[in-house]
């Protein structure tokens, strides 16, 4: 029987924040949160089509790791759960939003929808449906901004990318093989392991020989951390000191935040295979709850201006919706436009 860890002591220094960063990293945690009860609304009210992997929960690990990165600069590669992430790296609600209706206004120009969210301009290298899929990809990124720097003595190429994927990643062979050659080449890249005790119906402590995963990264000689995935301070605290050897050219790190998703896999799965205990245990550890009464008791903020930032990401949320269903469906006479590289 593998022992069970689902709280265990951590180790890790949490962030220290201002009152502007703590309102800041609310925002965005808020913002990822109610963004995702809209797209439950309206997956249920027909107007949302496909598959659609919500966030709800792990709000901590996407504002905790991307916002201590720099917006627009750095790289981020997420996974199908990737509409937070794109969110968090600065994609305006509006276009993410307009990508999961399918309108030519998305991110993505309605090519992509929920699990292929992309935006040159904020850096989000993409979401990707396979498994593993996108490390090679984020492993890439890394390289180039390595090689442009070192060989083509680009001194500007200092950019880090995290790489975002679930427990059940790691037991696949990209990440072994990613993992080796970026402690091999020393890339400054992230990979954050979200470990939400649940690969889709497969529970991880059945999957994995080896069930702490940030112990993987001994292996490869990179430091490996575990840390709390439902306190943004914890997860800010070890991203810092990450993105800081990477930009310092130490090599890689990675990072496993210990979290949970509060919805099924999908908006289709009826979530029948975790039992009530867990979910009731995980829902008391809410990171917004958590991070909202830090802040209080801190005298960072008062309740009144946490109040009004949710009241404006409601407003936020709300214009997303309208421009997205006001939109335009992508022309007909463009169904082969983006497939090949255009002069």
């Amino acid at each position: 029987m593998v022992q069970e860890r689902a709280f265990p002591a951590f180790q890790t220094v949490p962030a220290q924040v201002t009152r502007e960063e703590g309102l800041m990293l609310y925002e965005d945690m808020v913002l990822g949160r109610f963004f995702e009860d809209k797209c439950a609304e309206m997956y249920y009210r027909g107007k949302m089509f496909g598959f659609v992997h919500l966030y709800n929960g792990q709000e901590a690990v996407s504002t905790g790791v991307i916002r201590a990165m720099r917006p627009g600069e750095d790289y981020v590669c997420s996974t199908y759960r990737d509409h937070v992430h794109a969110l968090s790296c600065g994609v305006p609600a509006r276009e993410v939003m307009a990508e999961l209706f399918g309108k030519a206004t998305g991110c993505s120009k309605g090519r992509g929808g929920s699990m292929h969210l992309f935006s040159a301009e904020h850096r989000l290298l993409g979401g990707f449906a396979f498994i593993g899929e996108g490390i090679p990809v984020a492993t890439g990124a890394a390289f180039q901004s390595k090689y442009r720097r070192e060989v083509m003595g680009d001194e500007s190429a200092d950019q880090v990318t995290a790489c975002f994927f679930g427990d059940g990643t790691t037991n696949n062979g990209q990440f072994f093989e990613c993992l080796n050659m970026a402690a091999l080449w020393k890339l400054p890249i992230i990979f954050v392991v979200e470990n939400n005790k649940w690969a889709i119906g497969m529970a991880h402590d059945r999957a994995s020989s080896q069930t702490e995963i940030y112990k993987k990264a001994s292996v490869f000689g990179m430091p490996g951390y575990e840390v709390d995935g439902m306190d943004v301070l914890a997860v800010r605290g070890v991203a810092q000191e990450a993105v800081k050897r990477a930009r310092a050219g130490e090599g890689p790190t990675l990072i496993e935040c210990l979290t949970y998703r509060f919805r099924g896999h999908s908006l289709a799965d009826p979530d029948e295979l975790r039992s009530k205990e867990e979910k009731e245990a995980w829902l008391a550890r809410d990171p917004l709850k958590k991070f909202s009464s830090y802040l209080i008791e801190q005298n960072l903020v008062k309740q009144s201006e946490l109040k009004d930032i949710e009241k404006k990401v409601q407003a936020l949320v709300e214009d997303a919706v309208k421009f997205g269903l006001e939109s335009p469906e992508p022309d007909p006479s463009e169904l082969y436009k983006y497939i090949f590289a255009e002069d």
